[in-house]
């Protein structure tokens, strides 16, 4: 349990972080993320435009709150490769701040999981041939990755669901929650504190000029 990270489910409510994290990304790791340098409009824009209801977004928060890692598994009724069936697509973003950790590895981990317990058989990533940090990732978990050029695809094909990838994703699901809930309580903790100390200086300040 050392090594475990927790992994939230992110919706409409995350929004905005969802933005702040993805507009924090330096210009090198927007364009390996999406392929190409998304601008600040365009990234806001991808932000609003997710879809909730049919995709599923994960995202690692730190002790503040911030969002510093986030992946995108994206279901799509068009198959990817010609004759074969509709695979989901994974994206991932880890600010510079945070890499190092296995975040990524991790949040591909989680999407795998997810995307078996919804029946889908095969994971799919789209990536530019220069994203060494993202074919690794594929690489390591067993996907087939081929190049084409400055362009790269890799697929992982999953097992089936079992009852026992289901309570998985369920504890996952569970213990990271309750982890982000206790960060946000020991932040607002961590406030009234500030807030206590910051009136008694204030009071200080005043007793000391009064004396004068």
């Amino acid at each position: 349990m050392s090594n475990w990270i927790p992994i939230r489910s992110l919706g409409r409510q995350h929004r905005k972080r969802i933005a702040l994290h993805l507009l924090a990304l330096t210009e090198r790791d927007r364009y390996l993320r999406f392929g190409y340098a998304a601008g600040d409009d365009q990234i806001s824009r991808y932000a609003m435009a997710m879809d909730f209801d049919r995709d599923e977004v994960f995202g690692i928060f730190n002790r503040k709150l911030e969002l510093i890692a986030m992946a995108h598994l994206a279901y799509s009724p068009q198959p990817q490769r010609a004759g074969l069936p509709a695979m989901a697509e994974f994206g991932v973003s880890v600010l510079s701040q945070a890499r190092g950790r296995g975040l990524g590895a991790r949040l591909f981990e989680r999407a795998a999981l997810h995307a078996r317990n919804r029946g889908i058989d095969t994971l799919f990533i789209h990536a530019l041939s220069e994203n060494g940090a993202m074919l690794k990732i594929a690489r390591n978990a067993g996907a087939t990755v081929e190049r084409d050029g400055s362009e790269s695809e890799a697929w992982l094909r999953l097992p089936p669901d079992t009852v026992s990838s289901h309570v998985g994703e369920a504890i996952e699901r569970h213990m990271a929650e309750l982890d982000f809930q206790f960060k946000r309580h020991v932040r607002v903790i961590g406030q009234i504190i500030d807030g206590v100390a910051e009136v008694k200086s204030k009071f200080s300040e005043a007793g000391k000029a009064a004396k004068l």
